[in-house]
């Protein structure tokens, strides 16, 4: 079982088409973004929800109204994403086992239970560690890593699909505030 959702993958992947290896930006639609990939677009609206609750992405105006980046994609990290999709989670949850020692005979002696648990200890830190991973990676550097590996013209081609939805093929969103 993975630790966070699909949601968080989606939202990722969209987040990605909504920026340039450049770091400029494009606008969509979650159908479109929907459509785009694959994936479904009742839920894609939900992560969207989220996404804008938690000012990574606001929605954009008019009929063929959709979604941009709320801040540069420099400044949106890959933890930002998971936190406003999964919310904070951890890897984790120490059951304080070590008092429950047969030996100890219902009275778990000092020495056995002060402090934080080892075990918990070493997950604590290991949650530390992959949240600033998450923390250090942007949506930018993710961007400039696809691009790296795309055909030049890949990028293009996004951008004239996009268009082509946005001047008249598919359709605009429902309203943050109304999903």
């Amino acid at each position: 079982m993975s630790l966070y959702s699909a949601g968080v993958e989606y939202g990722i992947h969209c987040l990605l088409y909504l920026v340039d290896e450049r770091g400029d930006t494009r606008e969509s639609s979650v159908r479109d973004l929907a459509e785009l990939q694959g994936v479904p677009q009742e839920y894609l609206a939900k992560v969207f929800t989220k996404l804008a609750r938690a000012r990574l992405v606001v929605a954009t105006e008019g009929v063929r109204g959709g979604f941009r980046l709320a801040r540069p994609s420099d400044e949106i990290t890959v933890l930002d994403i998971v936190n406003a999709i999964d919310g904070p989670k951890k890897i984790f949850d120490c059951r304080e086992i070590r008092e429950r020692c047969t030996l100890f005979e219902g009275a778990a002696p000092g020495w056995a239970t002060e402090g934080t648990c080892a075990i918990h200890a070493v997950m604590l830190g290991a949650q530390k560690r992959m949240e600033e991973a998450l923390a250090q990676q942007t949506i930018l550097d993710l961007a400039r890593r696809f691009g790296r590996k795309a055909p030049a013209e890949f990028g293009q081609q996004v951008n004239d699909w996009m268009g082509e939805r946005r001047e008249g093929k598919g359709g605009g969103d429902i309203p943050v505030n109304q999903v």
